[in-house]
């Protein structure tokens, strides 16, 4: 029996306070690998973001969306995933040359993970965090952001090939009230050692139950209804002229130029093409300024 494809499944292991969230990608991490020919490591790298940028919002209460993006000035250039509140995935990521392999993220000069949560449009509140990139795993470098921002004990395990995407969170929940009194001293431990026996292609293959039947059987899990994700973006034609017209005219009539009177913008994430002429660049040029969005792509 194989897994379910793309969704998101939060659990809880009562006996020892500790809440999870599993998710897996099929056709979702598919459609995102397929966008460009990436090297085996940053392929099976991006895949683990992407996965971890779903598993991030199983426990908050997320409005607008949640993105894993990280930056350097290395061969490897950008990578970056998001979630948004409805369950829509999306990633890329831009290399210049040849990568080491395996990627040590340590190695990578000026390299810098920013967790972005919040709003998407103009105006909207928004959180950000970033994680100094050390030369760690992915996961590691993600559990130490929840151990120094959130002070919350974490544990966390990505993995991927080509075919499927996973990932796996365990959070210990604060002691608190009565509750702390039913809670086993040792289960966060324990329940750590058992986590770190699970292979790659269990975490990949397996379907949830199975998996956290042969992990927790012992712990008392309760699992909670699955979420399902999909493949989506965020771009439009409104999006883009608010990024057009943030660039102002004399980049916009520099634009047009250079292509005999027409503009075209493609989507990186998702190959949607908008077409600009110059009696709709002069349209949105000369209506009321709005604030900036954010750019179509990074």
């Amino acid at each position: 029996m194989s897994p379910a494809s793309d969704v998101l499944h939060r659990f809880l292991i009562e006996r020892a306070g500790v809440r999870g969230v599993l998710v897996q990608l099929s056709g979702v991490w598919r459609e995102v690998a397929g966008r460009a020919d990436y090297p085996p490591p940053l392929r099976r790298l991006l895949g683990e973001a992407l996965a971890a940028s779903a598993l991030l919002t199983g426990n908050i209460k997320l409005r607008g969306s949640l993105s894993l993006e990280l930056k350097s000035q290395g061969a490897l250039r950008l990578l970056f995933a998001e979630c948004s509140d409805q369950g829509r995935l999306r990633g890329l990521a831009r290399w210049e040359g040849a990568l080491a392999e395996p990627l040590d993220l340590g190695a990578l000069p000026q390299a810098l993970l920013a967790i972005t949560i919040g709003g998407t449009e103009p105006g909207q509140q928004r959180y950000q965090g970033l994680v100094a990139v050390e030369a760690a795993p992915f996961a590691q470098l993600l559990e130490g952001y929840f151990e120094r921002s959130e002070q919350m004990p974490t544990r966390i395990v990505l993995a991927a090939d080509g075919e499927r995407a996973a990932a796996l969170m365990l959070q210990r929940l604060p002691r608190e009230g009565g509750r702390a009194a039913e809670v086993d001293d040792d289960a966060w431990a324990r329940d750590g050692h058992l986590t770190a026996t699970l292979g790659e292609e269990e975490l990949l293959r397996l379907p949830v139950e199975t998996l956290l039947r042969r992990l927790y059987h012992e712990e008392g899990v309760r699992l909670f209804q699955a979420r399902p994700l999909t493949f989506g973006c965020g771009c439009s034609r409104e999006r883009v002229e608010h990024v057009l017209r943030a660039l102002g005219r004399d980049e916009v009539e520099a634009a047009l130029a250079a292509r005999d009177g027409e503009i075209e913008v493609t989507c990186e994430f998702c190959a949607s093409r908008y077409l600009f002429d110059r009696v709709d660049a002069e349209r949105l040029l000369s209506a009321t300024p709005a604030a900036p969005a954010s750019p179509l792509s990074h």
